[in-house]
C-alpha cells in the first residue's frame, strides 16, 4: 500500500430513495487524497461535493442513502464499517467543520462546553485538564479573550469567532483528515482570508490532510494543492491549482472561473454558466462615458432617500451592579440616495450596514437623526402610515427559505402581501400578475403551486424578489442577498437585479461582504467601520483609489485566483 495514500476513493456513487425508485445524485467518481495535502472541491451548488464529504463521515441517513463503490481510509472501507466505528472515528481521525457555524453548534451550550465534550468523548482527559486544553485551542485558532469566549454562548460572539469555535473542536483530537465545507461563505472578506490563512497555518503545523469544499475558486487557488472540478455528480476536471486555474481544459471550469464578477473593468451583464458553456456569452463593457452619462441624469434629480445624522445605540448589560454600556451600532451617518442608483453598503461584520438597512425601513428605530422618503420624514410616522409605506420600501432577505413560509406555495406568499396592499381589484387579477412577475424572473407558471423546499436556492431567491416586485416598491433594501448562493447561481441574480431595475426603475440599496459583488452592481459606494461612514463616492473611483486605509485592507482581501 501507498504510505503517502490517506484517503482512496474508487467508484463512489450515492442514490437518495429506495431500491425501487432511486435518485443517483454521484455518479461513480474516483480521488485520492495524499498525507499532509489540501485537496480542493468546487463546483457549483447541487455538484455533489457536500453530499461526498457526508459520506466519508457516514453522516447520510441509511434508510434513504444507497451506496456503492470503495471508501478507503488507512486501507479500511468506511463504507462496510460499523455505526460504532464510524462514531469513534468522527472527531478523532476524520473531522469536519460545517458550513454555518450558528446552526452547527449547540445554542444551549457555552463555548467551551462544546469543545469540552469532544476532547472528554475521545480523549478521555481529566476534568481538571480539560478547560486549560480548550483555552489552547482558542488561543491556537487566535481568538480573542479565550477565557471569555469560553464562557459565551454562540449568539454572544461574532460569525467569525463562531467559526473559530469550530475549528477549534474539529482540531481537538488532531485528525488525520479535516473537511472543511464552505468554511467561509457567509463571513466578510477580511474574516475569510483570516480563517485562510489559518487553515493553512494548523495544517502545515499539524500536517494533517485537508480537503476544502468551495463553490469559489478564488479561495481554493489560494489554500489547494491539488483541485477536483465537480458538475452534476461528475468530476469533470482534475489538477494542481496551478493546472486548473492558469490553464483550464473543460468549458466547464473555464465558465466557472468566467461568472465571478471582476475588479477590472466593468460589464454590463455577467457570463453565466449557461452562456459560456453554450457560446452564447458576448461580452459588452460599460464604458466611462457611458457611465458618465447614466450618472448625470441619475444626480440631477432630487434624492428619494435622505439620511442626516443617524444615530443608532443599544445597551449592553455587563453586570447587576454596572452601568450600561452604549453600543454605537450606527454612529452620525448621513448621506443621499438618488432614484435610479444602486448604492453599495459595505464593510466588515458588525460595521453596522445591516443595523442602517433595518432603520431606514423602520423594522428599528433610530436613536436620533433624520430619515426622509420622497421629502416625508419616517421616524415620525404613525403605525398606520407606516404599514402604508412598506409598499414603496421593500427588502429582499439574505436567506430566502427562512423568509418563506414552509406552509404556503410560491403563488400564495407572492400573493398575500398584494391583498394587504390592496393591489389589484381581485384574486384572479392577482393571480395573472404573480404568473407575469414569474416569469419575468425566470420561473414558469408550474412554480404557483409548488412549495419552498422543492425550490433550489436559487430559486427561492426568485421567488423573494418576486415577492418584492409584486408591491410596485420604489426602494429596495438587498441585504447580502446572493451571499448563500453558488458564484453561477449569482451571476444569474445579479443580472436579474439589474435587468430588473432597468424595466422597473428601481432604487437599490446593495448591502454587501462581496466587494467584487458590489462592484458589480454599485455606482457609489459607502464603506462603513465602527458605526461610522469611513468613506463614499463612485464605486469605480474608490476601487481604483481608495483613500483610507481600512478601504485598501478590504479590496486588498478579496479573493483573487493565481
Amino acid at each position: 500500500m501507498n504510505k503517502a495514500l490517506l484517503l482512496n476513493v474508487n467508484n463512489l456513487s450515492i442514490s437518495f430513495g429506495n431500491t425501487k425508485n432511486s435518485v443517483e445524485v454521484v455518479h461513480r467518481i474516483s480521488f485520492h487524497i495524499n498525507r499532509n495535502e489540501i485537496l480542493g472541491v468546487v463546483g457549483e451548488s447541487g455538484s455533489g461535493k457536500s453530499v461526498t464529504a457526508m459520506t466519508i463521515l457516514g453522516l447520510l441517513p441509511k434508510k434513504e442513502t444507497l451506496l456503492d463503490g470503495e471508501l478507503l481510509f488507512e486501507g479500511k472501507d468506511l463504507l462496510r464499517q460499523t455505526h460504532e466505528n464510524l462514531r469513534k472515528l468522527r472527531g478523532s481521525k476524520i473531522a469536519m467543520i460545517f458550513q454555518e457555524p450558528m446552526t452547527a453548534l449547540n445554542p444551549s451550550m457555552t463555548c467551551g462546553e462544546q469543545v469540552s465534550e469532544i476532547i472528554r468523548i475521545h480523549l478521555k482527559y481529566p476534568k481538571s485538564k480539560i478547560k486549560k486544553e480548550v483555552i489552547l485551542l482558542f488561543n491556537k485558532v487566535k481568538l480573542p479573550r479565550p477565557e471569555e469566549i469560553y464562557n459565551s454562548y454562540p449568539h454572544q460572539i461574532s460569525g467569525g469567532q463562531m467559526q473559530r469555535v469550530m475549528i477549534a473542536m474539529a482540531i481537538a483530537c488532531k485528525p488525520k483528515l479535516l473537511i472543511a465545507d464552505e468554511p467561509t461563505t457567509a463571513l466578510d472578506v477580511t474574516v475569510q482570508k483570516e480563517i485562510i490563512v489559518l487553515l493553512k497555518e494548523i495544517q502545515k503545523e499539524t500536517k494533517m490532510s485537508l480537503l476544502f469544499i468551495s463553490h469559489d475558486l478564488g479561495l481554493v487557488s489560494q489554500i489547494a494543492d491539488r483541485t477536483l472540478v465537480m458538475y452534476q455528480g461528475n468530476i469533470v476536471e482534475e489538477g494542481t491549482a496551478h493546472e486548473i486555474f492558469k490553464a483550464p481544459k473543460k468549458e466547464y471550469t473555464k465558465a466557472l472561473m468566467s461568472a465571478r464578477p471582476g475588479l477590472k473593468g466593468r460589464l454590463k451583464v455577467l457570463p453565466t454558466i449557461h452562456s459560456i458553456t453554450k457560446k452564447e456569452f458576448v461580452p459588452i463593457k460599460v464604458t466611462p462615458q457611458e457611465r458618465a452619462f447614466k450618472h448625470k441624469k441619475i444626480y440631477t434629480k432630487t434624492p428619494i432617500l435622505e439620511i442626516l445624522n443617524v444615530k443608532k445605540e443599544y445597551y449592553s448589560d455587563v453586570g447587576f451592579f454596572n452601568k450600561k454600556k452604549i453600543v454605537r451600532a450606527v454612529d452620525d451617518v448621513s448621506f443621499k440616495v438618488f432614484e435610479g442608483e444602486t448604492l453599495g453598503l459595505v464593510g466588515e461584520s458588525g460595521c453596522g450596514k445591516s443595523t442602517l438597512g433595518r432603520v431606514i425601513l423602520q423594522l428599528d428605530k433610530s436613536t436620533s437623526g433624520s430619515i426622509k422618503f420622497r421629502g416625508k420624514e419616517l421616524t415620525t410616522l404613525s403605525p398606520n402610515e407606516l404599514r402604508k409605506l412598506r409598499k414603496d420600501i421593500q427588502l429582499i432577505f439574505q436567506d430566502p427559505y427562512s423568509s418563506l413560509n414552509p406552509r404556503m406555495v410560491v403563488g400564495e406568499i407572492i400573493l398575500e402581501p398584494m391583498r394587504v396592499h390592496r393591489i389589484g381589484n381581485n384574486d384572479r387579477e392577482r393571480k395573472n400578475k404573480v404568473i407575469s412577475i414569474l416569469k419575468s424572473v425566470e420561473l414558469d407558471a408550474s412554480f404557483f403551486n409548488r412549495y419552498p423546499h422543492e425550490l433550489s436556492g436559487g430559486q427561492r431567491q426568485r421567488v423573494g424578489i418576486a415577492r418584492t416586485i409584486a408591491m410596485e416598491p420604489k426602494l429596495i433594501v438587498c441585504d447580502e442577498s446572493v451571499s448563500a448562493l453558488d458564484i453561477s447561481v449569482q451571476a444569474q441574480v445579479l443580472n436579474l437585479l439589474n435587468e430588473l431595475k432597468e424595466d422597473y426603475g428601481f432604487t437599490y440599496i446593495f448591502i454587501s461582504h462581496d466587494l467584487a459583488v458590489v462592484k458589480f452592481m454599485a455606482d457609489q459606494l459607502l464603506v462603513m467601520k465602527d458605526g461610522k461612514i469611513e468613506e463614499i463616492g463612485d464605486a469605480d473611483e474608490i476601487y481604483a483609489n481608495p483613500t483610507k486605509e481600512y478601504t485598501k485592507k478590504l479590496i486588498e482581501s478579496i479573493p483573487k485566483e493565481i
